[in-house]
């Protein structure tokens, strides 16, 4: 039994290359990074993507959501997943933090996590995080400062971080918030 299933499957994966011009590791990266993180929301996603049957949505959906079979997530990856489908829009904010704090100096630690980048010198000065489709979260830890204006108290947005300002443009990475991050650099 268990070797006519092998070779069921074996020739799924090839019915599947044939069928959509992607091997199935492409399909379950591409799943991966941009489809619904629950099995039967993925299996539609796939059906009404591609216009794959139930069948072979659900051979790419579980290879797709099976930790074991993962890649070991790599920071590009990471960093990928969060700015992928409804907040792509929201990567151009987040690369204008990354290269406003990169002129700092050569010992900036950009650590990407699954749902924010820490942001690190010798301890965690700040945070970025795509919060939903039309904003990006920049937490920052500033001691002795006030919120005032954008510069609003992290609440509930993260107890890593005392402020929080909320980004939707790139031109909102100004003079101002480069300060800000500045300040929180030097007293990491």
């Amino acid at each position: 039994m268990s070797e006519s299933l092998d070779q069921a499957t074996a020739t799924m994966v090839k019915n599947l290359e044939e069928k959509t011009g992607q091997t199935l590791d492409q399909m379950v990266a591409h799943a991966r990074a941009t489809g619904p993180k629950k099995h039967k929301e993925l299996i539609s996603y796939l059906k009404a993507e591609y216009g794959l049957t139930y069948g072979y949505a659900n051979l790419i959906a579980l290879h797709a959501l099976d930790p074991a079979g993962a890649p070991p997530a790599t920071e590009d990856s990471l960093v990928a997943e969060q700015y992928a489908g409804e907040k792509a829009a929201m990567r151009p904010v987040y690369d204008a933090v990354i290269a406003a704090v990169e002129a700092f100096g050569d010992d900036v630690e950009i650590s990407p996590k699954r749902t924010y980048v820490s942001l690190r010198r010798k301890k965690q000065f700040a945070i970025v995080q795509a919060t939903i489709k039309t904003r990006v979260d920049l937490g920052i830890n500033l001691k002795n400062v006030a919120p005032q204006g954008r510069l609003e108290a992290s609440g509930s947005f993260n107890s890593m971080v005392s402020h929080r300002v909320r980004l939707e443009q790139p031109s909102q990475v100004d003079g101002e918030l480069v300060e800000w991050l500045k300040a929180a650099y030097d007293s990491a």
